[in-house]
Formats: C-alpha cells, structure tokens, sequence
C-alpha cells in the first residue's frame, strides 16, 4: 500500500551516496552532457558528514576529473614534505629505510588532506554545473523491475514507529527511478550488499576482507608540529595479536591525524581494537608528539582490504558499484580516494556512451572493463599479495615478500601469482576457550578515552524513537551461541560502544544504537553474521567536521 502512495521522479542518473566516487561520477557526466538529469543522494546531515579518510590523497583522479582544481580553492594545500616508516616495540622504534621500498610507495605529490572537506568542495563544484544533491536522505529500499532489473530507490523515509511501522507522522519517502543506479555508498553498503547478493556478483571471487580504522584529530604544540610529514608505524601494541598498523599525518594549523588500522580477521575474540588505538598513543614517539595537546575530533570506519582478487562484479542490471563499495584500496599504499574517483569518471563514461546509444538499465559492462584493465586494475594487481602474505604468514613475510613481490610486479612478474584471502573475517573468529583475555590499561584521560568520551568528539547523534538500524537475524544467538562460544565480541569490536552485555540474573544483549558512527564492523566481524547494518533514517549519525 505504501509503495502505491509513493511520489515517483525520474532522473538519468541516480547516485547514491556523496563520496568521491559519487560526486566524481556525477561532474564527470555534466561535463560529458550538461542536460543529463543527475540527482545524488547522501544520507548525512551534509556533505562530508560521514566521510572519514586519513588521508594522504594521490591526486591522480582529481588531476583527470579537475584539472584546474589548484586554481578553484580546493582545500588540497598540505603537500607531503617527508614520508617515514616505522617499526615499533613496546618502548622504542626502527626507522626502516625509503630506499628498498618499491616506487608506488613514495609519497612525493600527494597532499594530507581532509576527505570531508574535499568531498564539500567537490559538491559545490557539481551543483555549479547543474548537479542536484540532497543530504539528510537516506536510501533504503531498492526499486527492482519486471525483468529484476534496478529501476531506482527509495529515499526519504522519516518518522517510522520503533517497530518499523508506518504511525501518523511518518513521511512515506519516494521513489526516484533511472536510466542507471550508481551505488557509491562506501564500505558495505547496504544496497550494495544487497546487489551483490541478488546477482551473486562475488561469485569466483575471494571473500571481501577489511579492517577497522579509528581516528583522532589533534591539535598540538608549535614546536611539535612538522606539517606535511607523513608517519606510518606497524608493530607494537598489535605484534601478534591482529595485523594493522598506525599513521601520522601533519597537516597545517598545527592539527596532526593520529589514526590506527586494525585488520579484521583476528583470531582472538578478546581482542579489544579501540583498545589497541588508545594503547598506541602511549607509545613514547606518540605520548611525546601529543603531550601538552588536545584531541578535538574522533571516528571511525571499516576499510576495504581485499584487494584486486576480492572484487566482485561491478555491473547488474540498471547497476553498477562504484569506489569502496567495490573494494578499490590499495592496502600497503593505504590509500583508496584516487581509485574511488578514477571509478566515478569510469561509470559515468560508460554510462553516457549507453544513454547515447539510446540504452538503459543494461548491464555496463564497458565500465567493469575499464576499472579492471585500466589504471585502477593496475594500481591493485600489483600490490594483490601483500594483504593475504600479512594474515597467513605474519608481518615479518608482510614486509619482506611483499616488498619483493611489489617490486617483482612491477615488471610484471610474481613469485607467488595471485594468492588467496580463504575465510572471511567473521570466520576468522576462533573460539575464546582457545585464547586468553587481554588486559589493557585503563584510559588516562589525558592521552587515552574511554569509547563513550570520544563517541561524544564524532558529535553522532540518531533520534532514539526510530527503528533500531542494527537488525539481529536472530535475537537469541548473542546470549544462547556468541556469549558461550566467543565471549560476545561485539562488546569489543565496536569502536563506539554500541553493544553491551548486561550482567543480570540472565544476561541481555543490548544495543545502543545512538552511539553508532556508521562504520559497518558489526556487519563485518560477528562470528554468528547475526548483525545486519541498514541505514537510520536520513541525517542520522556522525557529524565530522574535518575527517
């Protein structure tokens, strides 16, 4: 009855999600036709409220989208002056040398810069050329046709009764039809997810893997403050408990990102990854950077790690995945925006050679073929070994075969071909009878926070009488299975304390899902798969200022 009652509009094209890869996709097909119809979606409160990136960007795909971006007050003003990789121990640190690292890991040309702010800019740059973008609208149905092709979306729906009825002020949404559905959503998105398993797009493919990375912004003292030095750091407090690493970036105004990656295929289920962050920042290099500061910013987001053999197929009917909801970043490199807007501009030129061509809502498979043969194909065959050497093998093989492997390739020649991820992260989940807890030490409020404390700097807010947007397929399985078998790790894993066990005469598994900061690792890490992320109602959740 609902769907009945629904307002349709039409577009060319829709775009789902305000990211780089979607804004990328929708200038680019202004640029190719400027009478195209293009409308993008983003369900947060503005653009760049759920953009959060380390970042040091490549500028390769800006460089092709917008030339001239120098000259139009892109906020892309911090190049990378120095570039130093570290290996730590609980106390001290090994420098490891630039010069035996293959060329690809050189950051010479690129920029620290805030993907939020340039995700803003970007905007402004598609709605001078007739680009209609609307925040606060969360997409969450896809329009499916006759012949189970995608038609459009859903968006726009408000005020929902908690159990996810229609009540007296709840707005129906609309539907928004087009020719092509671009889902530019990010890391598992949900109607990407959705695509992915309607047209078993991963079939063949690896299992999508992906890490969790946390970060802070600081501002610190004059005399500590190098801008444009870029910090890497592996080892110490992760050593044998997961693989990740750290990184510092020093932008102007005296601001340093302190952020930190922790692969999601851990064994242990005790394993604490927010924990593992605040830890790092006690580490003497990092405690001596920030001393004296101030922390004014905190998030977090999961990060795509598979790679070149874990990406699914890209194009459906109607449909096509762009950036992060793919899986385009290249892990060593840590980087994934300049990927995510080669495959924006890539979309939107397979999409204007069909709509020329008087096609629409076919499968665009030009687009697949020049993600996976061209630049971006590239960029991810080379470094395809590097992640899947780090979870079988340690970070010792990490570094030593994966530098040979990326220098190898780079001449087109591997040792090892192209290896394999096996488990997905969730069952990479072992058992807790088969691993020890792990304390770690208690927040000092000075350097380290407790969750809640830094949930409070992502300014997250979601209005509680809305349907929770963290569904349980099961409600049952966090007490009677994940509790007994693996300590409920979703106690642990979540960056922003959404879940908890309360200890009462029986347990209770709640959720807190108005701390949520839309990173999808629940989605990703319970053991059980019980979690199902989908979106909260438009202009929920984060509100990053500067990620």
């Amino acid at each position: 009855m609902v769907n009945d009652q629904r307002e349709t509009i039409e577009y060319d094209i829709i775009i789902v999600g305000a990211g780089p890869a979607g804004l990328s996709a929708a200038i680019r097909l202004k640029q190719l036709n400027s009478d195209l119809n293009i409308v993008v979606l983003e369900k947060g409160s503005e653009v760049g409220a759920h953009i959060l990136s380390g970042a040091v960007l490549d500028p390769v795909g800006l460089n092709k989208l917008i030339p001239d971006w120098r000259s139009r007050n892109a906020p892309i003003t911090v190049p990378v002056r120095k570039d130093k990789f570290y290996l730590l121990g609980e106390a001290g640190k090994l420098r490891i040398p630039n010069w035996p690292m293959p060329p690809l890991m050189n950051n010479h040309g690129n920029y620290i810069v805030s993907m939020s702010n340039v995700c803003r800019w970007m905007a402004n740059e598609a709605e001078e050329l007739g680009v209609e973008i609307f925040p606060g609208m969360a997409c969450s149905e896809l329009v499916i046709g006759d012949k189970s092709e995608v038609k459009g979306v859903v968006a726009g729906v408000f005020g929902l009764n908690k159990d996810g009825t229609v009540g007296e002020n709840t707005e129906i949404g609309m539907e928004l039809h087009g020719k092509y559905t671009f889902l530019a959503e990010g890391v598992r998105g949900s109607l990407a997810k959705q695509v992915i398993e309607k047209y078993n797009l991963s079939k063949s493919k690896e299992p999508q893997k992906f890490g969790l990375g946390m970060k802070e912004i600081w501002e610190v003292q004059t005399n500590k403050h190098h801008e444009g030095t870029v910090i890497h750091t592996m080892g110490w407090p992760l050593e044998k408990h997961a693989g990740g690493g750290s990184f510092i970036y020093h932008l102007d105004k005296n601001q340093v990102y302190i952020g930190f990656v922790v692969h999601l295929n851990y064994k242990n289920p005790y394993l604490h990854p927010y924990m593992e962050f605040q830890q790092f920042k006690h580490h003497p290099m990092v405690s001596d950077l920030l001393d004296g500061g101030k922390r004014i910013a905190y998030g977090a987001r999961a990060i795509s790690e598979g790679g070149y053999q874990s990406m699914p197929k890209m194009v459906a009917p109607g449909v096509v995945l762009l950036g992060c909801s793919v899986g385009m970043v290249n892990v060593p490199r840590i980087k994934g925006n300049h990927n995510a807007m080669l495959s924006g501009q890539a979309a939107a030129e397979a999409a204007h050679e069909a709509l020329s061509n008087g096609r629409e809502k076919d499968e665009l498979v030009d687009y697949e073929t020049a993600v996976r043969k061209g630049a971006i194909g590239r960029d991810l065959r080379l470094v395809r070994n590097v992640k899947p050497l780090w979870s079988k093998y340690g970070l010792s093989a990490s570094l030593i075969g994966g530098g040979l492997d990326m220098w190898t390739n780079t001449f087109g020649f591997s040792f090892f071909g192209t290896l394999g991820h096996g488990k997905s992260d969730a069952e990479a989940t072992e058992a807790a009878n088969r691993h020890t807890q792990i304390t770690y030490p208690r927040p000092d409020s000075v350097l380290s926070f407790d969750r809640l404390t830094n949930v409070s700097f992502s300014m997250t807010n979601h209005e509680e009488n809305q349907p929770c947007h963290l569904k349980l397929y099961d409600a049952s399985v966090p007490i009677s299975v994940n509790l007994p078998k693996f300590s409920e790790p979703a106690q642990r894993y979540c960056p922003a304390g959404v879940y908890e066990v309360v200890q009462e005469a029986e347990p209770r598994f709640v959720i807190n899902f108005q701390n949520c900061v839309h990173c999808k690792t629940c989605d990703i890490k319970d053991p059980s798969e019980n979690i199902n992320w989908v979106t909260p109602q438009g202009g929920d959740g984060p509100n990053y200022p500067n990620m």
